[in-house]
């Protein structure tokens, strides 16, 4: 075979892994950003001050934020479910070691201290939880779309072939549920004004970037004949049209549809959609072509896939934008979003009985179709991966509480504190802040230029695969490989945002 038809067969044919496995992977960068923070504070402890210069900033959030990703996906697959142990038990020594610590003045009895947590006021404007986990998302998938390359990634952790659960299929959805968070439907905090179809006009002008991309992507594949996974999408198609296409069919819907009521119609379209794929022949088209022979002649034979499963993306998408409006109602203090991460478990609880049910009697998870059992699959986890990072949140608010003065990039703000005399958000300054511009951080500058990254991240893995034959790479090659390849995409973004600079004109 041509190594184009290597690369191309080391990705097909492949089944997933287990959601046990998939749920402890996605608990590591939680807890990677926890122990960004608790150092960050310890450091605080013992110098009086934050951590203030800018290239050892960059080098703690590179090792601490991205590096042990590299190596759980990686040389550390086989002990990946050891690794959240590992983490969380230094996480516990880092935690006690600043509890144990704090100055003399500052102490307070540990009970005071939590009925003090739970009454704290956060700044009501900001989420970090959800800047995290969208940055998160973009951080994983750059990793994926070129370790999966090399021999070291674990082929389960790849897409699957038709049914399964691997890591990079969850991606996918991820990345859907993540632009749902933030839409300009979610983020609309008063009643719409201006002519219902004003926000459609503005999303066919948002979205013509990815068209863009789209097609600049399928002619660059084309014309320089790189492997490519036909069945992924189809010969045309690719993730860019899915995003792009997704948006401006939601934001139809939601003209059409009153907001609170999205979750309505993610159901209604994810039950209709798999009936049809039950009760019709269009799952033997999408898996085998109209001729049964997986024939690709004709736009809709070639790319069946892509076009057929945005059905599944829109219900995520719209199953999405319910989970904003409900993350953005007005939780201004510790006590509310303990109680919205108690709802949440809850609901992810409840998705995967749901799920469990699906695939018994339904059909198995497919993100090839993107059935019903593949869009429950992946509101559950996204919501998982979410509620981590919120409980990431309110610990090192809490830690905060213990050192005061001190601060983490990207991590919720006190603007109240107990009997401090103010109300809540009245505040110009968050506390232990003293008016000073929040350090730059890895996470906010992946933030401010999100697609450019993961266009960077696509520009570099072509790059590494064309002049690299990663098939047949050892490992500490393909160690050194991938961290040059993040860094290097890493400190554009920290270069770009150190200047203040966004690469976004539409």
């Amino acid at each position: 075979m041509s190594q184009k038809q290597l690369k191309e067969a080391f990705v097909s044919n492949l089944n997933g892994t287990s959601l046990l496995e998939i749920t402890l992977g996605l608990s590591l960068a939680p807890l990677c950003l926890l122990c960004r923070g608790l150092l960050l504070i310890l450091y605080y402890l013992h110098n009086g001050k934050p951590l203030s210069s800018r290239r050892y900033g960059l080098l703690l959030d590179f090792l601490v934020l991205i590096s042990p990703l590299l190596f759980s996906c990686t040389v550390l697959s086989p002990i990946i479910f050891f690794m959240p142990a590992i983490i969380a038990a230094f996480c516990a020594g880092i935690f006690f070691k600043i509890y144990s610590q704090r100055k003399h003045e500052t102490r307070v009895p540990f009970r005071q201290i939590v009925k003090d947590f739970q009454k704290t006021y956060l700044d009501p404007g900001y989420i970090p939880a959800i800047t995290v986990f969208r940055v998160y998302v973009n951080v994983l998938t750059s990793i994926s779309i070129l370790a999966v390359d090399f021999p070291q990634y674990p082929r389960r952790f790849a897409k699957a072939e038709t049914y399964g659960t691997g890591v990079m299929d969850f991606g996918v959805g991820a990345f859907i549920f993540g632009n749902a968070l933030v839409c300009p439907e979610v983020r609309q905090k008063s009643p719409v004004t201006q002519p219902k179809f004003s926000s459609l006009a503005r999303q066919f002008v948002s979205v013509w970037p990815l068209v863009f991309l789209g097609i600049g992507r399928l002619l660059s594949v084309k014309s320089i004949e790189y492997h490519e996974h036909t069945s992924e999408y189809g010969v045309h198609w690719n993730f860019f049209f899915t995003l792009a296409f997704v948006r401006l069919a939601a934001s139809l819907l939601l003209v059409i549809f009153p907001r609170n009521t999205s979750w309505i119609v993610a159901i209604n379209l994810a039950v209709l959609y798999q009936l049809v794929l039950n009760t019709t022949s269009l799952k033997m088209f999408i898996l085998h072509g109209s001729n049964g022979r997986d024939t690709r002649d004709g736009f809709l034979n070639a790319n069946r896939e892509g076009l057929l499963s945005l059905f599944g993306y829109l219900a995520i998408y719209m199953a999405s934008v319910q989970v904003g409006l409900c993350l953005l109602q007005f939780r201004n203090s510790v006590k509310g979003w303990l109680k919205a991460v108690c709802f949440l478990l809850l609901t992810v609880l409840l998705l995967f009985v749901f799920l469990h049910m699906s695939q018994a009697h339904a059909d198995p998870v497919s993100r090839r179709m993107a059935n019903l059992s593949y869009c429950i699959w992946v509101l559950a986890h996204s919501l998982t991966f979410f509620i981590g990072f919120v409980v990431t949140d309110l610990t090192l608010v809490f830690t905060k509480l213990l050192v005061k003065g001190s601060s983490v990039p990207c991590c919720w703000d006190a603007v109240k504190l107990p009997n401090t005399g103010t109300k809540p958000g009245t505040e110009g300054v968050p506390v232990g802040r003293g008016g000073k511009l929040p350090p730059v951080c890895l996470i906010s500058a992946i933030n401010k230029n999100q697609l450019l990254f993961f266009l960077l991240a696509n520009v570099m893995t072509g790059a590494v695969n064309i002049l690299i034959d990663t098939i047949h790479s050892k490992a500490a090659f393909t160690l050194c490989i991938l961290h040059l390849y993040m860094f290097f995409n890493c400190f554009i973004m920290y270069i770009l945002h150190a200047k203040n600079i966004v690469l976004k004109f539409w």
